[in-house]
């Protein structure tokens, strides 16, 4: 049995947070720590989507047991090829697929990405900050519909501070991580 379960994208991984030895900390480790939980699988993988997810990850944990788990994916769908109607499915088939009775189910909003990419033209930025929040508006219908947990990443103060934030944009600075991770615990607690 694990006391959190995270499946997700590079956002789960912890991209942005290196540990020195080439691969990340992030947000995951530092929330278990923080609730004093021990037993952590984290399947968070760069470049995931919701279709990898769906494809990838959920067989894996399947048969895992645990009270924690956290959904930490979609900005790649969102950034990407987008498509409205497979977001929206395989969104809804993660969630179905974890949400279990006794289970606490958690996940975050997407923050404006679009905002921090450089060089892509304002109406192409336009676009996507609209795409942003429509996948917003839908997540949060969709956790209130299933019950599950939502940080709101996309409000959270943390997301004006540029140190919050690795030079690429995308993903949190290992300053990041730990505030993410504080606000994480703190809703969960």
């Amino acid at each position: 049995m694990y006391d959190l379960v995270v499946i997700g994208d590079s956002f789960a991984e912890g991209r942005g947070d290196p540990d020195g030895s080439g691969g990340f900390v992030g947000w995951v480790p530092r929330v278990a720590h923080r609730l004093g939980l021990r037993e952590v699988l984290n399947l968070g993988t760069y470049g995931a989507t919701t279709q990898d997810v769906v494809d990838q990850q959920l067989d894996k944990i399947v048969d895992v047991e645990t009270t924690l788990l956290g959904v930490a994916v979609g900005g790649n769908d969102l950034v990407r090829a987008y498509d409205h109607d497979g977001f929206r499915r395989n969104l809804t088939a993660i969630f179905d697929a974890v949400v279990a009775p006794g289970r606490c189910l958690f996940t975050h909003d997407y923050p404006d990405i679009p905002g921090k990419l450089p060089g892509i033209p304002e109406e192409h930025r336009a676009a996507l900050r609209a795409r942003f929040a429509e996948a917003n508006a839908f997540l949060a219908s969709l956790c209130a519909e299933r019950g599950v947990v939502r940080y709101e990443l996309s409000t959270a103060a943390l997301c004006a501070d540029p140190d919050m934030w690795y030079p690429d944009g995308i993903h949190p600075s290992s300053r990041g991580h730990r505030a993410i991770a504080d606000e994480i615990a703190a809703l969960l607690s």
